[in-house]
């Protein structure tokens, strides 16, 4: 209620003091002098009840709006307060509310992309799952030939690496999301980068009659090279999973005083062109992604690249599919 206004009292209680005061002194002068001072002193009480009661309902549809706002979502009227010390009241919960939504809408869509990846997640876990269970209750069957045993085991055990490497991606993913990975900024060779990188592929690329050309001479960059190695060997194995048998796999490396460039091509079938700007999505499989594919390999490269001051772009090249990357240096 404005009559249990506490600042209202106060303000009518110095008033009255000074009213008072000044009339005194106003009537020992004379009584003219007197009765002038009180007039004036009531025309300015009067004036100082009218502002603050125009403030205080001002104060009071303030509230209104904000209880508007935080039930029903109804914009708060900014232009309604005029210049002033509530108008900036106004203006910085206005501020405020619209920070708080924008808050509460990335939150939303946190909710949504984790429900969505833990969906596709489901998805891709189920599928390898389905098959070992096939596996092991053919297993089971009475009189299976020790070559069809041999069969099965090889399939499970495919089956289980696969899993594996999707379990192990995944963690991956979840401590680069979470900012607990701390890259390490430290000189690189890229010839042993990668080397190392490239290892793990070898006895697939010799099954497949494969060659990996290297052209790197004595090319550096800064960074994590555990998690650029992981970076550059998920980018090798999709070349190798797409190239034919009998293909060739290019690594060219090139420094300069901004970046060092890392570029790698293979003489596969290349990209369609609708699924490049999606590539480096999780979980997004294009055209031509084999059975086996995840569809994050390549967006956990793109992960760990872009966390280290680097960018990665995918094109179609003369004979096959290109990846461009570049770990650009940081000028002090």
């Amino acid at each position: 209620m404005f009559s249990d206004n506490k600042e209202l009292h106060r303000g009518l209680w110095l008033i009255l003091l000074i009213t008072g005061s000044c009339s005194a002194i106003g009537f020992a002068i004379s009584p003219a002098s007197g009765f002038l001072v009180l007039a004036a002193c009531i025309v300015l009480a009067c004036v100082y009840f009218v502002t603050e009661s125009f403030r205080y309902q001002q104060l009071q549809q303030l509230s209104r709006h904000l209880d508007n706002l935080l039930l029903y979502g109804t914009p708060l009227p900014i232009q309604n307060y005029q210049e002033g010390e509530l108008s900036i009241l106004a203006s910085q919960i206005q501020k405020m509310t619209l920070r708080l939504t924008e808050s509460a809408e990335v939150s939303k869509k946190d909710k949504q992309y984790l429900a969505d990846s833990l969906a596709d997640i489901s998805h891709q876990l189920r599928t390898p799952l389905t098959a070992m269970n096939l596996a092991v209750a053919m297993l089971r069957t009475p009189g299976l030939s020790n070559q069809r045993r041999m069969e099965l085991s090889r399939e499970l055990s495919s089956l289980l690496s696969r899993m594996d490497w999707l379990v192990e991606t995944l963690l991956k993913f979840s401590k680069l999301d979470a900012g607990t990975v701390q890259m390490a900024q430290d000189r690189i060779s890229v010839h042993a980068l990668i080397a190392q990188a490239a290892a793990p592929l070898a006895i697939a690329m010799d099954l497949r009659n494969q060659t990996l050309t290297i052209h790197c001479k004595d090319e550096t960059l800064r960074g994590d090279f555990t998690w650029t190695v992981e970076a550059l060997g998920n980018i090798l194995k999709n070349c190798t999973e797409h190239t034919p048998n009998g293909g060739t796999i290019t690594i060219t490396a090139h420094e300069t005083p901004l970046y060092t460039q890392i570029t790698v091509e293979d003489t596969g079938p290349g990209f369609s062109p609708g699924d490049i700007p999606h590539l480096f999505e999780r979980f997004y499989k294009g055209s031509n992604a084999s059975e086996s594919s995840y569809g994050i390999g390549l967006a956990l490269a793109r992960t760990i690249i872009v966390s280290q001051n680097g960018t990665i772009q995918a094109s179609n090249g003369s004979h096959g599919a290109v990846f461009t990357i570049k770990f650009y240096k940081r000028i002090i």
